[in-house]
């Protein structure tokens, strides 16, 4: 087995987090808040948390000196999270967390397509089966009945 990469104790952390968010988020719907006004709600927070924390670790910059390209693929990384949150608390309002959260990480399937499609990336067949794993794995809990 080779060397631990960088990146995977953050990606570890970000899928604790995401176990949390679905715990904490099905709580907060089911005292009986709507989801769309849930969602504004957490990105409120998310917002002057992040602030908070850019400052403090003196990781501010000058927006406008952002290249527009970036700008323009941040902007569409923003739309598309705020859909996605938008979708996953409505299906959290609706569903069982234990249920939603599998379904949500199809986005794990697609991230691997759309890498392939847009960003030339090539998983090896090693990469290819544990994405097939995931996908087997979403689709027999989307079946069950």
């Amino acid at each position: 087995m080779g060397s631990v990469s960088p990146w995977l104790g953050w990606a570890l952390l970000s899928a604790v987090f995401a176990a949390m968010t679905a715990i904490f988020a099905k709580a907060g719907l089911s005292a009986g808040i709507e989801s769309d006004m849930a969602t504004l709600l957490r990105t409120g927070v998310i917002l002057v948390v992040l602030a908070l924390f850019v400052a403090a670790t003196g990781k501010w910059s000058d927006p406008t000196l952002i290249a527009p390209q970036a700008w323009s693929f941040i902007t569409l990384s923003a739309l598309a999270t705020g859909a996605s949150w938008v979708c996953y608390f409505r299906a959290l309002k609706l569903g069982e967390a234990s249920k939603v959260a599998p379904i949500d990480k199809l986005s794990v399937v697609l991230v691997a397509l759309f890498a392939v499609l847009f960003l030339g990336e090539r998983p090896s067949l090693r990469d290819w089966s544990g994405i097939a794993l995931i996908a087997s794995g979403v689709l027999l809990l989307a079946l069950k009945r």
